[in-house]
């Protein structure tokens, strides 16, 4: 049995002793609508990630697309990182770089 009037911004209602009235202060209530409208942002952009989330996992992925091993379009040059073990590490330099 509570009515609220906005206008105002008081909520009446009946109470053991009378009428019980809640005032507000514009200031609080303004920051109470801010913090609403940004909780329904974040709901509309969590709910739009889950479906495109759902709508990416339901694609199935083209089979004839698959990972290939480097290869590089230039000439190399490797060149071992431990001279004691020059098959563990090497690097790959082009034969194509300038001297300097």
């Amino acid at each position: 049995m509570a009515v609220p009037n906005y206008t105002y911004l008081k909520l009446r209602m009946s109470g053991p002793n009378g009428v019980i009235t809640v005032e507000s202060m514009y200031e609080h209530t303004y920051d109470c609508d801010v913090e609403c409208i940004e909780y329904a942002k974040a709901l509309v952009e969590v709910k739009t990630l889950i479906v495109n989330l759902n709508r990416l996992g339901s694609e199935v992925p083209d089979s004839k697309h698959r990972a290939r091993t480097f290869e590089p379009t230039e000439a190399v040059k490797l060149i071992p990182i431990d001279p004691a073990c020059p098959d563990d590490h090497a690097l790959r330099i082009s034969t194509t770089l300038d001297i300097k």
